[in-house]
């Protein structure tokens, strides 16, 4: 067993956890109300109802096209 191996690694991967952790925190500091309008692939996606040509059609009309 190489203890200095070994400790070597763990200090790497203790140097890479504190990175991580940094970052983390960074990310989660910065994120504030966001200012602005929204993009628009956003806009679309609240939008609710029955997208446009998607109407059901009413008995009169489908007898009526069922007949030509």
């Amino acid at each position: 067993m190489d203890v200095s191996k070994i400790l070597g690694e763990l200090k790497q991967e203790r140097e890479q956890l504190e990175e991580a952790i940094m970052s983390l925190e960074r990310l989660a500091r910065g994120r504030g109300k966001r200012r602005g309008r929204p993009p628009s692939w956003m806009v679309e996606a609240k939008k609710r109802g029955r997208p446009v040509g998607s109407k059901n059609k009413n008995s009169g009309q489908k007898t009526a096209s069922a007949a030509t």
